[in-house]
Protein backbone atom coordinates (compact mmCIF):
# COMPACT_ATOMS: atom_id res chain seq x y z
CA UNK A 1 0.00 0.00 0.00
CA UNK A 2 0.93 3.25 -1.23
CA UNK A 3 0.76 6.68 1.49
CA UNK A 4 -0.09 9.85 0.63
CA UNK A 5 2.50 12.87 1.48
CA UNK A 6 0.05 13.83 4.06
CA UNK A 7 0.09 10.72 5.56
CA UNK A 8 4.27 9.80 5.56
CA UNK A 9 4.55 13.62 7.04
CA UNK A 10 2.26 12.68 9.69
CA UNK A 11 4.07 9.73 10.43
CA UNK A 12 7.48 11.91 10.76
CA UNK A 13 5.42 14.05 12.92
CA UNK A 14 4.67 11.69 15.64
CA UNK A 15 7.68 9.86 15.45
CA UNK A 16 9.28 13.20 16.18
CA UNK A 17 6.79 13.45 19.09
CA UNK A 18 8.29 10.32 20.57
CA UNK A 19 5.45 7.82 19.29
CA UNK A 20 6.32 3.99 19.30
CA UNK A 21 5.57 1.88 16.22
CA UNK A 22 2.50 0.55 18.13
CA UNK A 23 1.41 4.56 18.08
CA UNK A 24 2.10 4.92 14.80
CA UNK A 25 0.21 1.72 13.98
CA UNK A 26 -2.94 2.56 15.60
CA UNK A 27 -2.78 6.06 14.81
CA UNK A 28 -2.81 5.58 11.15
CA UNK A 29 -5.63 2.79 11.38
CA UNK A 30 -7.69 5.62 13.65
CA UNK A 31 -6.71 9.02 11.72
CA UNK A 32 -6.25 7.59 8.09
CA UNK A 33 -7.45 4.48 8.11
CA UNK A 34 -4.96 2.58 6.68
CA UNK A 35 -4.49 -0.25 8.49
CA UNK A 36 -0.78 -1.84 8.48
CA UNK A 37 0.84 -4.42 10.07
CA UNK A 38 3.35 -3.82 13.23
CA UNK A 39 6.43 -4.78 10.42
CA UNK A 40 4.44 -2.93 8.01
CA UNK A 41 5.22 0.45 9.86
CA UNK A 42 9.20 -0.74 11.19
CA UNK A 43 9.71 -0.82 7.26
CA UNK A 44 7.72 2.22 6.68
CA UNK A 45 9.81 4.22 9.49
CA UNK A 46 13.13 2.92 7.96
CA UNK A 47 12.03 3.48 4.24
CA UNK A 48 11.10 7.42 5.50
CA UNK A 49 14.30 7.40 7.58
CA UNK A 50 12.84 8.27 10.72
CA UNK A 51 14.96 7.67 14.04
CA UNK A 52 13.09 6.19 16.74
CA UNK A 53 12.89 7.80 20.50
CA UNK A 54 14.28 5.50 22.62
CA UNK A 55 11.83 4.47 24.90
CA UNK A 56 12.37 4.30 29.05
CA UNK A 57 12.28 0.94 30.33
CA UNK A 58 8.73 -0.68 31.96
CA UNK A 59 10.82 -0.20 35.52
CA UNK A 60 11.81 2.98 35.11
CA UNK A 61 8.42 4.32 33.97
CA UNK A 62 7.38 2.33 36.88
CA UNK A 63 10.03 4.00 39.11
CA UNK A 64 8.86 7.44 37.68
CA UNK A 65 5.13 6.43 38.56
CA UNK A 66 5.92 6.17 42.35
CA UNK A 67 8.30 8.84 42.43
CA UNK A 68 5.52 10.97 41.45
CA UNK A 69 3.57 11.00 44.94
CA UNK A 70 1.53 14.11 46.53
CA UNK A 71 3.70 16.49 49.10
CA UNK A 72 2.58 16.32 52.17
CA UNK A 73 0.99 12.43 51.64
CA UNK A 74 3.25 10.68 53.86
CA UNK A 75 1.38 9.28 56.47
CA UNK A 76 -1.32 7.61 53.74
CA UNK A 77 1.26 6.23 52.05
CA UNK A 78 0.59 2.79 52.63
CA UNK A 79 -3.06 2.60 53.15
CA UNK A 80 -5.58 2.45 50.17
CA UNK A 81 -6.90 6.12 49.45
CA UNK A 82 -10.92 6.07 50.49
CA UNK A 83 -13.25 5.77 48.22
CA UNK A 84 -10.97 5.36 45.10
CA UNK A 85 -9.81 1.67 43.88
CA UNK A 86 -7.32 1.32 41.30
CA UNK A 87 -6.04 -2.34 39.35
CA UNK A 88 -3.30 -3.00 37.22
CA UNK A 89 -4.23 -5.14 33.73
CA UNK A 90 -2.89 -8.30 34.22
CA UNK A 91 -2.07 -8.33 30.05
CA UNK A 92 -0.55 -4.19 29.48
CA UNK A 93 -2.65 -3.16 26.94
CA UNK A 94 -0.42 -2.79 23.44
CA UNK A 95 1.47 0.52 23.69
CA UNK A 96 1.22 1.12 27.25
CA UNK A 97 4.03 0.48 30.06
CA UNK A 98 1.14 0.04 32.89
CA UNK A 99 -2.55 -0.14 32.06
CA UNK A 100 -5.53 -0.92 34.38
CA UNK A 101 -9.20 0.46 35.80
CA UNK A 102 -10.16 2.64 38.25
CA UNK A 103 -13.62 3.31 40.32
CA UNK A 104 -13.97 6.28 41.74
CA UNK A 105 -15.64 7.69 45.02
CA UNK A 106 -18.88 8.34 42.56
CA UNK A 107 -18.76 4.66 41.19
CA UNK A 108 -18.14 6.57 37.87
CA UNK A 109 -14.79 3.95 36.16
CA UNK A 110 -12.54 4.54 33.74
CA UNK A 111 -9.28 2.64 32.02
CA UNK A 112 -6.10 4.11 32.84
CA UNK A 113 -2.73 3.89 31.13
CA UNK A 114 1.14 5.05 31.58
CA UNK A 115 2.54 5.27 27.88
CA UNK A 116 6.08 4.86 26.75
CA UNK A 117 7.12 8.17 27.88
CA UNK A 118 5.77 7.93 31.18
CA UNK A 119 2.53 10.15 30.62
CA UNK A 120 -0.95 9.06 32.40
CA UNK A 121 -3.87 9.18 30.29
CA UNK A 122 -7.61 8.12 31.70
CA UNK A 123 -10.21 7.15 29.14
CA UNK A 124 -13.63 7.53 31.36
CA UNK A 125 -16.74 4.90 30.39
CA UNK A 126 -18.62 7.73 30.41
CA UNK A 127 -16.80 10.84 27.55
CA UNK A 128 -18.08 13.66 29.95
CA UNK A 129 -17.12 12.70 32.90
CA UNK A 130 -14.91 14.93 34.46
CA UNK A 131 -13.64 13.17 38.10
CA UNK A 132 -13.46 16.11 41.43
CA UNK A 133 -9.89 17.25 42.11
CA UNK A 134 -10.12 15.11 45.45
CA UNK A 135 -10.82 11.99 43.36
CA UNK A 136 -7.83 12.49 41.18
CA UNK A 137 -5.15 13.41 44.06
CA UNK A 138 -7.09 10.13 45.32
CA UNK A 139 -6.58 8.07 42.03
CA UNK A 140 -2.43 8.95 42.12
CA UNK A 141 -2.25 8.13 45.69
CA UNK A 142 -3.73 4.84 45.41
CA UNK A 143 -1.74 4.20 41.87
CA UNK A 144 1.50 4.79 43.10
CA UNK A 145 0.18 2.03 45.92
CA UNK A 146 -1.13 -0.19 43.64
CA UNK A 147 2.39 0.22 41.28
CA UNK A 148 4.59 -0.57 44.43
CA UNK A 149 3.29 -3.32 44.89
CA UNK A 150 3.93 -4.97 40.99
CA UNK A 151 7.41 -3.43 41.40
Amino acid sequence: MQLTEEQKNAVAHWIGEGASLADVQRRLKDEHGVGLTYMDVRFLVDDLKLQLKEQPKQSEAVERLAAAKQEGDSERQGAPAAGVHVTMDAVTRASALASGKVTFSDGETADWMLDQTGRLGLNPTNPEYRPTEADIMAFQRELQRVAQGFG
